[in-house]
C-alpha cells in the first residue's frame, strides 16, 4: 500500500489493522516459541551447564543437551525459514516495488534523494536478516563460538543502531 497507493496508506493501514497485525503476530509467534522451550526443557543436560554466548539463545543451549536434539535441531530450521526467509524475502520483493518506482523518477535530484532514503533502511534490512539466516540456516558443522557472537552482536546491538 505504502509503495503503490501512498495517498491510501492513512486509509488502509488504521489504527484497527495496526492492532490486527500486531495481535496476529502475537497470537502466531507466542505458539510457536513455547512449543520450542518446551522441547528444550524436556532435553537432558549433562557436563557443563556453561552457555558459551552472550544470551540464552537455542543454537548454544542445544549444544548443551545430552540427549538427541534432532527434532529440535529441524524446528529451529522450519521455524528459521518461516519466521526469517518469508519476511525477508517479502521485503526484497517490495525493495524490488520500490525501485523500479524510483528508477522512473524523472529528476536524478529526486532519484539521489530516494535512494538515500532508503539506503539505511535496507542496510539495516540486510544485516538483521542476513545475520539471521546465517546464525540459524546453516549447517550445525559450522557453528562456531566465536562465529555465534558476532553475529548475534550484530542483530541485537548494530542494526536497532540504524
Amino acid at each position: 500500500v505504502a509503495i503503490c497507493n501512498p495517498l491510501h496508506y492513512p486509509l488502509v493501514m488504521s489504527h484497527k489493522v495496526c492492532i490486527q497485525l500486531v495481535a496476529g503476530s502475537w497470537i502466531s509467534g507466542i505458539p510457536v516459541q513455547i512449543g520450542q522451550t518446551f522441547q528444550i526443557f524436556s532435553l537432558p543436560f549433562c557436563g557443563s551447564h556453561l552457555i558459551d554466548h552472550f544470551f540464552c539463545d537455542i543454537p548454544p543451549i542445544l549444544k548443551l543437551a545430552c540427549g538427541d536434539t534432532f527434532v529440535n535441531e529441524m524446528m529451529v530450521y522450519m521455524v528459521a525459514v518461516l519466521i526469517v526467509t518469508v519476511p525477508f524475502l517479502l521485503i526484497l520483493v517490495s525493495y524490488g516495488k520500490i525501485i523500479s518506482t524510483i528508477l522512473k523518477l524523472p529528476s536524478a535530484t529526486g532519484r539521489a534523494r530516494a535512494f538515500s532514503t532508503c539506503s539505511s533502511h535496507l542496510t539495516a534490512v540486510a544485516l538483521f536478516f542476513g545475520s539471521a539466516i546465517i546464525t540459524y540456516l546453516r549447517p550445525k558443522t559450522s557453528h562456531s563460538a566465536g562465529m555465534d557472537k558476532a553475529l548475534s552482536l550484530s542483530y541485537t546491538i548494530v542494526t536497532p543502531m540504524f
